[in-house]
């Protein structure tokens, strides 16, 4: 795995900026002049602990000019604020939209991070008077504060899941619309869209998404490619032996908990004839 350095929040890659982006993508940076395909999404589509995240591989083996606009987490709250994903994406030939949780919404019973949007800040008094006990200053992460919710009370939790859904597919269907290219979703995750649909947890991404979800906003796109990747495909890189040891004991862990390098090359796989479709049908 060659990365430049360890950070505070793990290897450090090259990065590079988009326009009036605020945000710093994943390199190495490409034209915008040229044709070339978007690729919008979280953690999965930036490669946060691998070599070569799947935009790269699609582009090693198609020689279409693949722009990662990854974000870390990234939820539909950070693509529809930042300026740079719609823009960016609306230049492209084709824009592969990597299907981002529902846990990572700001909403009117919690306030997510602007950019950051896995980052709980602050529960809204309908969420407190949910649960008045809870001490929700203990909560740094979205997905541990509604695990926690969901195994104290799952009636309020349902009433949570059912707002952040309803959120979901209208902010999905809003940065479609403002995107003017083709988008076609990409399902990537360790489940279908049918199991665990209501557990928050990191091993379940996209978080809350479900296949009636997903359903309603497939007559907005021109398709969907569905990647199961399997258990077996995470953190299968062949330099995590050397990553073990340069690593936080933190980051090891996160390593493990995301795709590794063979998830990354099948889910490119995956997305190749679909993408050759939309492209010259």
């Amino acid at each position: 795995m060659s990365f430049q350095s360890v950070g505070r929040f793990g290897p450090v890659f090259e990065t590079c900026r988009y326009g009036a982006s605020k945000l710093a993508f994943r390199g190495p940076k490409r034209s915008l002049k040229n044709e070339y395909v978007a690729f919008l999404g979280g953690t999965e589509t930036y490669g946060k602990y691998v070599e070569h995240p799947y935009p790269q591989r699609v582009e090693a083996a198609t020689g279409l000019s693949c722009v990662n606009l990854g974000w870390p987490n990234a939820g539909i709250d950070v693509m529809l604020n930042d300026p740079g994903f719609a823009r960016i994406a609306s230049g492209a030939r084709l824009t592969v939209l990597q299907v981002p949780c529902a846990a990572n919404l700001s909403n009117s019973f919690y306030k997510v991070h602007p950019r950051r949007n896995d980052r709980f800040l602050k529960a809204r008094d309908p969420l407190k008077k949910f649960y008045p006990t809870v001490d929700f200053t203990e909560f740094h992460f979205t997905r541990h504060m509604l695990a926690r919710l969901r195994d104290l009370s799952c009636g309020p939790f349902l009433e949570v899941q059912a707002e952040l859904a309803a959120l979901w597919v209208t902010g999905m269907k809003r940065l479609i619309c403002n995107i003017e290219s083709p988008v076609l979703l990409l399902w990537f995750s360790d489940r279908s869209p049918d199991q665990h649909c209501d557990d928050p947890d990191l091993r379940y991404e996209p978080a809350l998404v479900s296949r009636n979800m997903l359903d309603a906003v497939e007559k907005d796109v021109a398709g969907l490619v569905e990647f199961n990747m399997g258990g077996a495909m995470r953190s299968m890189d062949p330099d995590f032996e050397l990553a073990e040891k340069v690593l936080s004991r933190f980051d090891r862990q996160l390593m493990r908990d995301v795709p590794g390098q063979m998830a990354h090359d099948s889910a490119a796989e995956a997305l190749i004839p679909a993408m050759a479709g939309l492209l010259d049908p």
